[in-house]
């Protein structure tokens, strides 16, 4: 397999269509620490679309930078369908992006529950007026690889809410 498991092809396609579309990109990232971003900062051109992100690692800056009511964390935990709502809606409304994604999730190898494994990893997708979340059950096949297995799935997501909208 190549060494970018497809992500650089996926984040040309994703620059490519919201160039098409004149729609600018932001992401909100915990579990993947940027590697969305800096996925799509690699494609030549993304200056035209690609206007920042934040990587929302600890609950603090989930809470304190993109808005994320301390409340939902405690009561669903960072890792949940209610956080990265939160997250793409926070980071959207602060960079003022067409399209946004989030993520959060437990990368491993430490960190799973019973209730939420490592691999669990929740994505949210905000296009204009639609916004649409996927939850992951990644096999725990170590943190890199769980990491890019996100970055992968949250540019197919992006991509597929952009041509649904």
């Amino acid at each position: 397999m190549d060494a970018d498991n497809g992500i650089r092809g996926l984040a040309a396609r994703l620059v490519a269509l919201l160039q098409e579309r004149g729609i600018t990109f932001a992401t909100a990232e915990s579990c993947t620490g940027g590697s969305i971003a800096r996925a799509v900062v690699s494609v030549p051109g993304c200056a035209s679309v690609m206007l920042g992100g934040v990587v929302a690692y600890h609950n603090d800056v989930k809470s304190g930078v993109l808005g994320v009511d301390k409340a939902l964390i405690e009561e669903h935990g960072a890792v949940s369908e209610e956080v990265v709502l939160g997250m793409v809606d926070g980071v959207s409304a602060l960079l003022g992006a067409g399209c946004a994604v989030a993520t959060s999730g437990i990368a491993g190898p430490g960190g799973g529950t019973p209730d939420k494994p490592v691999g669990t990893v929740w994505l949210a997708v905000k296009a204009g007026n639609v916004t649409k979340t996927r939850l992951l059950s990644l096999e725990d096949a170590g943190r890199e690889n769980n990491i890019d297995s996100t970055v992968r799935e949250a540019l197919e997501f992006v991509i597929a809410v952009l041509y649904v909208r």
